[in-house]
């Protein structure tokens, strides 16, 4: 049985030499001609050039002392110049014609290598049909076994991973209602409850009304709860500031790292080298005299009567109280330390000092002073408010 199948096959051709040609060897170079090896012919030529041009170089310079003409050549003088021709044209050809060649033969070199992986392939696939293999097996039409399958990944672990705002067709309704004015944008929050629906929601209503996109603000990721009522209104987003550490800064004998959030090049660099001349000169020393904001405006009189009969009332320690409750009732960290007068004709120039917890504090002590003036116009309605510096 296995003669008449070897019989009914068609018999193999025998495999002609295939020569594969590759792009880094067995090309035809200029170098090829020589009957050394490539090393051995550059290290010859190499010294034949260099030896050919110190010799001519010397001569001449002897030539030039003994005032020679250099058209005057002696024999060894035509060997040196026949060589130094004959190594600079196999230099020239070394460094230049074959990187030419291989420029010139590359598209060419691409196109033998493809038809050679052919041939190769073409060989691959008669080794395997010839080689020996049970009868069985031979017939084996059975498929490889498949790789284990790849995780499937849903859409909700996507969204639990990286939860992204979906509006409804609630927020719909309200973003158009938005556009149109009949809902203030700085109400959302507190009619919502959800800071961060309210600012997803105002945050459409500004692209629709502006007609820019705000795809590069991000908008999730954010706890927008902590903000509410503190240091941000209507927030639409967030910025990511990267920050720096300077330090350590070394003041009253304690070393204090400075985090420094800033967009700006060379900022905490240059804060770090003041920290560390500091440092260096052993450290500072600091003393706190007072701690306080101050806002001053002024007041006119009709007379300067009335101005004197306003100083004599704020200077009085038993109106200070009152004059206290009324300018802390603008914040929950403005307290009000001092009240000084000083009068100028019909003019009063107050100085209000307060202290502002740990903010600047600039606009709580304008609201706290414009409480104490609204309170004095009772008492004083000829007043007359000038300007608050």
């Amino acid at each position: 049985m296995e003669a008449g199948r070897r019989s009914s096959t068609k018999p193999v051709q025998p495999l002609k030499p295939t020569k594969t040609v590759s792009a880094d060897e067995d090309l035809t170079k200029a170098s090829d001609a020589l009957p050394l090896p490539l090393h051995l012919s550059n290290a010859v030529f190499f010294t034949l050039f260099f030896s050919a041009v110190y010799f001519l170089l010397s001569h001449w310079r002897e030539k030039i002392r003994t005032s020679t003409p250099l058209s005057v050549v002696t024999f060894s003088e035509i060997i040196a110049i026949l060589a130094f021709v004959a190594s600079f044209i196999y230099l020239l050809g070394f460094f230049g014609i074959d990187f030419v060649h291989s420029l010139i033969l590359r598209p060419q070199t691409e196109v033998w290598n493809s038809e050679d992986d052919d041939e190769v392939a073409d060989v691959l696939l008669r080794k395997e049909d010839a080689r020996k293999v049970p009868c069985g097996q031979a017939l084996d039409c059975s498929l490889p076994p498949l790789p284990p399958p790849a995780p499937i990944v849903t859409v909700q672990k996507v969204l639990d991973e990286n939860p992204v705002t979906v509006l409804t067709e609630e927020d719909e309704e309200i973003i158009k209602s938005v556009v149109a004015g009949t809902t203030p944008s700085y109400s959302l929050e507190s009619k919502l409850g959800d800071c961060k629906r309210a600012a997803a929601i105002r945050r459409e209503a500004l692209q629709r009304l502006t007609g820019k996109s705000l795809e590069g603000l991000p908008l999730d990721g954010f706890d927008y709860e902590s903000i509410l009522g503190q240091c941000c209104e209507m927030p639409v987003g967030y910025v990511q500031i990267p920050v720096g550490i300077a330090g350590p800064l070394l003041i009253n004998g304690r070393e204090y790292s400075v985090p420094m959030a800033t967009t700006e090049g060379c900022l905490v660099a240059s804060t770090n080298r003041g920290c560390k001349a500091i440092h260096l000169s052993g450290g500072a020393t600091s003393t706190l005299l007072r701690d306080g904001m101050t806002r001053a405006p002024v007041v006119r009189f009709g007379t300067a009567k009335r101005a004197a009969d306003l100083k004599l009332y704020l200077e009085d320690p038993d109106n200070f109280d009152t004059l206290a409750v009324v300018f802390n009732r603008s914040s929950r960290f403005g307290r009000l330390q001092g009240i000084k007068c000083a009068i100028a004709g019909k003019n009063l120039y107050l100085r209000f000092t307060c202290t502002t917890g740990d903010a600047m504090g600039m606009n709580m002590v304008s609201k706290g002073v414009q409480n104490v003036l609204d309170f004095l116009q009772t008492d004083f309605p000829d007043m007359d408010v000038m300007g608050i510096s």
